[in-house]
C-alpha cells in the first residue's frame, strides 16, 4: 500500500473543504442571502460552483503535477482573499455590492479552477526519438555543437599614427 504525501492529502482536503462549503450554500441559501445582502439564488449557484469545482479539484489533483495544483490553489486563494478585502472595504463605505463581489468570485473562481486543472489534463509527453522534428538528428554530432554567442567583439585595429 503506498503512503500519500502530505502535500496531496491537502490538496484533496482543499477540494472536500469546497464541496462541503457549497453544500452548506445550498443549504443555508435564504440565511446566508440575507447576511450577505444578496438573492438567494446567487448563493444556490456558489453553492453549485463550490460543489462541482471541489469535486473536480478533489479527483484531479491526483492526476496532475503537484507544482501545478500548488500554483492553482495559490493563485485562487489569494483572488479569493483580495475580493473578501474589496467585498469589506466596499461594505464598510455603506455600498450595497460588498456581499455581490464576495459571491460572485465564489461563483466563477471554483469553475474556473476546476476547468484550469481539467486542462492541464492535456495528456503532455516528453519528444522521443520518434518525435522529433524533421532535419534534426537524436544524437548531435560535433557539427551541430556550436558555442554560446557572446556580444564579445574583437577589439578594432589601431589606426593612429605612430
Amino acid at each position: 500500500m503506498s503512503r500519500m504525501s502530505p502535500m496531496l492529502a491537502g490538496a484533496i482536503a482543499d477540494g472536500a473543504f469546497k464541496v462541503v462549503l457549497g453544500a452548506a450554500f445550498a443549504v443555508g441559501s435564504a440565511w446566508l442571502a440575507d447576511l450577505f445582502g444578496v438573492e438567494a439564488w446567487l448563493v444556490l449557484i456558489a453553492g453549485a460552483a463550490l460543489l462541482i469545482g471541489g469535486g473536480i479539484e478533489a479527483v484531479y489533483v491526483r492526476r496532475r503535477p503537484m507544482a501545478t495544483c500548488l500554483r492553482l490553489m495559490i493563485g485562487y486563494d489569494i483572488g479569493w482573499a483580495v475580493a473578501s478585502a474589496v467585498a469589506l472595504v466596499v461594505a464598510w463605505q455603506g455600498g450595497t455590492a460588498g456581499g455581490e463581489i464576495g459571491v460572485a468570485y465564489l461563483v466563477v473562481a471554483p469553475l474556473a479552477l476546476a476547468a484550469l486543472l481539467v486542462g492541464a489534463a492535456a495528456d503532455v509527453r516528453l519528444p522521443t526519438a520518434d518525435a522529433q522534428p524533421p532535419g534534426t538528428d537524436v544524437h548531435p554530432t560535433t557539427t551541430d555543437i556550436r558555442p554560446p554567442a557572446t556580444d564579445v567583439r574583437p577589439a578594432a585595429p589601431d589606426t593612429s599614427a605612430a
